[in-house]
């Protein structure tokens, strides 16, 4: 699934949000509504002067507040509007949303495990990564289809949702996504319009490391 003609040249930047309290608890937050931190407000800002840089034509964002927070600063800087969507909102995640990392593992081992593996899980009892795919993925490339030749979106988002819609748009099958690492609070990957679709062009980008506390570990 690419969705999109060749030829024109677009470009998708998927950005994830930057720190909240619950990433560094390494506390499962799928669908919970949780605010960035100070670092995260800081984390957002200077990142949204790097992507300003680009000259984005347009901005999308999931609509919890750590993603809409981060999407603001980038708007601020480019007098954008947002385009919120809760279709991009991260995975729910049911009875794993809230536990910490060694939590998760002690009461939902075998459960975990099989999600690494790559088999279909519903963690927690909530979605299927296929199912974040299915409800994220149209609304990026609605968005895109919009841009002018040479355009670009920037979509800001949350770790799982944006690996499983990169999954879809390059074509991979969905056994094959963990493949793709994660990304860092408020680091980004793109997505460039080639001959045969959409291309991976940059992964979890930034300028400096940081290490993946999130969700999608």
């Amino acid at each position: 699934m690419n969705g999109t003609p060749a030829g024109r040249g677009r470009r998708i930047v998927l950005w994830r949000h930057g720190q909240t309290a619950w990433n560094l608890e390494r506390r499962f937050q799928g669908s919970t509504d949780i605010e960035l931190t100070a670092t995260g407000r800081e984390q957002a800002r200077r990142a949204a002067r790097l992507l300003a840089a680009l000259g984005p034509d347009a901005i999308v964002a999931s609509d919890l507040r750590r993603a809409a927070a981060t999407a603001g600063e980038l708007a601020a800087l480019t007098g954008l509007g947002v385009a919120h969507d809760a279709a991009l909102r991260e995975t729910y995640a049911g009875a794993w949303q809230g536990l910490t990392h060694e939590e998760i593992i002690e009461r939902y081992g075998e459960q975990y495990a099989a999600w690494k593996r790559g088999e279909p899980v519903r963690r927690g009892g909530g979605e299927l990564e296929t199912e974040v795919a299915d409800r994220a993925a149209p609304v990026v490339l609605e968005h895109a289809g919009k841009l002018p030749d040479d355009g670009t979106l920037v979509v800001v988002s949350h770790g799982g949702t944006i690996r499983t819609t990169i999954g879809r748009l390059l074509g991979l099958e969905a056994h094959h996504w963990e493949g793709l690492g994660g990304l860092s609070n408020c680091c980004w990957s793109v997505l460039g319009e080639g001959a045969r679709g959409w291309r991976l062009l940059e992964h979890n980008a930034g300028t400096l490391p940081e290490p993946v506390l999130g969700d999608d570990t």
